[in-house]
C-alpha cells in the first residue's frame, strides 16, 4: 500500500479480497484445517490485503482462527451475528471500523427448506464504515453479503424472486452510502452471473461498477453451457482462460471440491492428481464479485479512485491435505486514489476512473442495460466512467453536461425489464397464496382428524386401537399446527415483504416510462427540427436557383439587346437547354 506525501496516513491504494470459505459446521470436510490455512493464505497474499470480506465463516472458532493468522496485517475485524445459526459473514480491515450493523433481507428463503438453511442463517448485508484517513472524505463503506443460492435452474428457480429482491436491497444500501459522500466497496458471493437480472439491478441502481467487468469487458456471461454464453458462439474456455480472463471462481475444473467422486477418492488416497492448464472448463462461472464506486459528494476534497487490477486468487491447494482451500476461489482487486480530485467542468463528475476506460465504455455500450437518460456526455479523452446516478433531463434537451450536484436520481433499466420483475413477483405471490391455502387447509383438517380420533377413542374397547388413534391424532395435529404457523405467520409476512418490493419496482417502472416518454418526445423534437431545417434549406436553395436564373435571363437579354444595337456579327443565337434555360453558344 502507498501513502500520499502530503498526509502519510491517507492511503493512495487499497487492496481488497473476498472469499467464500465453505465453513459449514459438521458438513464441510476438513473445515478447521482449511480455514486455518485460509488465514495463512490471506496473510501471505501479495499485495497484502487491507479490506477483506468473508462468507460462510459460520463459527466463532473459525473466525478467531483466521483473525489469529491475520491480526498483524488486519488488526480490525467484525464477526456478524444473524438468524438462528449466524450470518456467516465477517469483515477484516487494516483501518478502524467506526460503524457497523447487520441488515437482514426481508425476503430470505423459506423455513420449510430446512435442508438448505438459507432462512435459518438470516442472510443479509454486513455493513462497515472504515476510516482509512482523517476526515469524512476518507471513509469507505464496505458491504459484504451472500445472496440466496440458486437451487433450481432458471426460469424455474422459485428463489429467483428472493435473490432479485436481495440485489435490490443491497443496491439501495450502497446508494445511501454514496449519497453520504463515501467510497463504496460491495463484495461477496452474489450467486449470480454477469449481466443477469440481479447484476443489472446492482450496477444500475447503485453508483458502482463490477470491477472485473470493467477490466475484462469481454469476459464470459456465465458457464459455457449456459444459454447466455452459448449465444455468444465462443469456444469452450480452458482452465487458464477462465481464471485470467473470465474471473471464474466457482465450479472450476481446478477446484478439487468440484471433481468427480473417483478423482476425489484418488486424491484423498494420496495419489498425485494434477489438472492440465489447457483442460476445457465448460462449467466454471463467476459468482463472487467486488463492486466499487466513488461517493456522490460534490465536495472538492472527495477523493477519486480508479481500478488498478483484479485477479482470481487462492487457487493453491492445502499443503498437506492436497485439497482446495474452499469450493470457491477468491477475488482480489486493487484500487488507487488520484492525488487530486479530477473535477474539470462538464467532463468530470463524481464517478469512476480507470485506465481501462475505453474497454469499459465499450462494455457499457454493448450490454443489454439501456441507459434512458444521463447527465454525462463522455469525451474521447475523458478518464472518468459515466456516472450511474443522473439528473433528470428537461426536454427538449435530454443530455445535460452540468456536473452532478445535490439532487440525484438512479439511472433506469428499461420499463420492460421492470415489468419482467413485476411478473416474477406476481408469479411467486400466486405460488405463496396457494401454499398458504394448502397449509391452512391442512391445519383445519388436522383439527377435524384429531376430534374424530378422540371421539373414536371414547367408543373404542381395545387399548391397542386407542393407542393408535392417540398417536395418529397427536401426529396429525402437530403437523397441522406447524403448517398453520407457516401459512398464517411466515407466508403472511413474506407476502407483505413482496408487496413492499412490488411497490418499489412499480415506482421504478413508472419513472422509467416517464423517462422513455421524455426521451421519445425529445428525439421527435430533434427530428422535427432537423426536418424543418431541411425544408428551410430546400426553400432557400430553390429561391437561390430562381434568383440566379432570373439574373442570368436579365443578363442575357441585356447582352442580346446590346449586340443587336451594335450589329455585332459575333452574335450566333440561342438554344434551349435542359431545364428551359437559355445560354450563349
Amino acid at each position: 500500500m502507498k501513502y500520499s506525501e502530503k498526509d502519510n496516513d491517507v492511503p493512495l491504494t487499497i487492496n481488497i479480497l473476498t472469499l467464500n470459505c465453505w465453513g459449514l459446521k459438521y458438513l464441510a470436510k476438513w473445515r478447521r484445517q482449511r480455514l486455518e490455512e485460509i488465514g495463512r493464505s490471506i496473510a501471505t497474499t501479495v499485495p497484502t490485503p487491507e479490506i477483506v470480506g468473508l462468507q460462510e465463516c459460520w463459527t466463532q472458532e473459525d473466525y478467531l482462527s483466521i483473525r489469529k493468522q491475520t491480526r498483524h496485517i488486519l488488526p480490525h475485524g467484525k464477526f456478524y451475528y444473524s438468524g438462528i445459526f449466524g450470518a456467516g459473514l465477517a469483515i477484516l480491515s487494516k483501518w478502524p471500523i467506526i460503524e457497523s450493523n447487520m441488515v437482514r433481507y426481508p425476503l430470505n428463503g423459506r423455513p420449510t427448506a430446512f435442508f438448505r438453511g438459507d432462512w435459518y442463517v438470516g442472510k443479509g448485508v454486513a455493513c462497515a464504515s472504515i476510516q482509512s484517513g482523517s476526515g469524512r472524505e476518507n471513509v469507505v463503506d464496505v458491504f459484504c453479503t451472500h445472496l440466496h443460492a440458486p437451487y433450481e435452474r432458471e426460469p424455474n428457480d422459485s428463489y429467483m424472486c428472493h435473490r432479485t429482491a436481495q440485489a435490490w436491497e443491497i443496491a439501495r444500501l450502497m446508494r445511501g452510502a454514496a449519497e453520504r459522500g463515501h467510497a463504496i466497496i460491495g463484495l461477496g458471493d452474489f450467486n449470480m452471473v454477469p449481466l443477469s437480472l440481479a447484476h443489472q439491478l446492482i450496477t444500475t441502481h447503485a453508483p458502482v461498477q463490477d470491477v472485473w467487468r470493467v477490466l475484462h469487458p469481454e469476459s464470459s456471461l456465465g458457464a459455457a453451457t449456459q444459454p447466455a454464453e452459448k449465444e455468444r458462439r465462443r469456444e469452450i474456455p480452458n482452465v487458464t482462460h477462465n481464471l485470467r480472463e473470465n474471473g471464474a471462481t466457482c465450479d472450476s475444473a481446478l477446484n478439487t471440491w468440484r471433481w468427480s467422486k473417483q478423482q476425489q477418492k484418488a486424491l484423498f488416497n494420496g495419489q498425485d492428481v494434477t489438472v492440465d492448464p489447457t483442460t476445457p472448463d465448460p462449467r466454471a462461472k463467476r459468482l463472487d464479485y467486488i463492486f466499487f464506486g466513488n461517493g456522490l459528494s460534490p465536495s472538492p476534497l472527495s477523493p477519486q479512485w480508479r481500478i488498478e487490477s483484479a485477479k482470481v486468487g487462492m487457487t493453491d491447494r492445502h499443503p498437506t491435505l492436497s485439497c482446495s482451500l474452499s469450493d470457491h476461489f477468491s477475488v482480489e482487486a486493487t484500487i488507487s486514489r488520484n492525488p487530486k480530485p479530477q473535477m474539470t467542468g462538464s467532463d468530470t463528475v463524481p464517478g469512476f476512473s480507470s485506465t481501462h476506460n475505453d474497454a469499459a465504455l465499450q462494455t457499457l455500450t454493448n450490454t443489454s442495460i439501456p441507459t434512458l437518460y444521463t447527465s454525462y456526455n463522455p469525451s474521447p479523452t475523458s478518464s472518468i466512467l459515466p456516472p450511474l446516478f443522473t439528473r433528470t433531463p428537461s426536454p427538449p434537451n435530454p443530455i445535460s453536461t452540468q456536473p452532478l450536484a445535490s439532487s440525484f436520481m438512479p439511472a433506469s433499466l428499461s420499463s420492460r425489464t421492470y415489468s419482467d420483475i413485476l411478473d416474477l413477483i406476481s408469479a411467486y405471490r400466486a405460488r405463496e397464496h396457494r401454499q398458504r391455502r394448502l397449509r391452512l387447509s391442512h391445519f383445519l383438517a388436522s383439527i377435524v382428524i384429531s376430534i374424530i380420533c378422540f371421539i373414536a377413542i371414547w367408543w373404542s374397547k381395545y387399548a391397542g386401537i386407542s393407542f393408535m388413534l392417540v398417536f395418529i391424532s397427536t401426529l396429525s395435529f402437530g403437523a397441522g399446527v406447524i403448517d398453520g404457523l407457516i401459512g398464517g405467520l411466515f407466508i403472511s409476512s413474506e407476502l407483505r415483504a413482496l408487496k413492499e418490493f412490488e411497490w418499489e419496482i412499480a415506482k421504478a417502472r413508472e419513472i422509467a416510462e416517464e423517462a422513455e416518454g421524455r426521451n421519445a418526445r425529445a428525439i421527435e423534437g430533434v427530428e422535427a427540427q432537423e426536418t424543418g431545417d431541411d425544408d428551410l434549406r430546400h426553400e432557400k436553395r430553390d429561391r437561390g436557383i430562381q434568383s440566379l436564373e432570373n439574373r442570368k435571363e436579365d443578363g442575357e437579354a441585356e447582352k442580346e439587346l446590346w449586340e443587336m444595337v451594335r450589329g455585332s456579327e459575333e452574335y450566333i443565337g440561342k438554344e434551349n437547354v435542359p431545364g428551359g434555360h437559355a445560354r450563349m453558344i
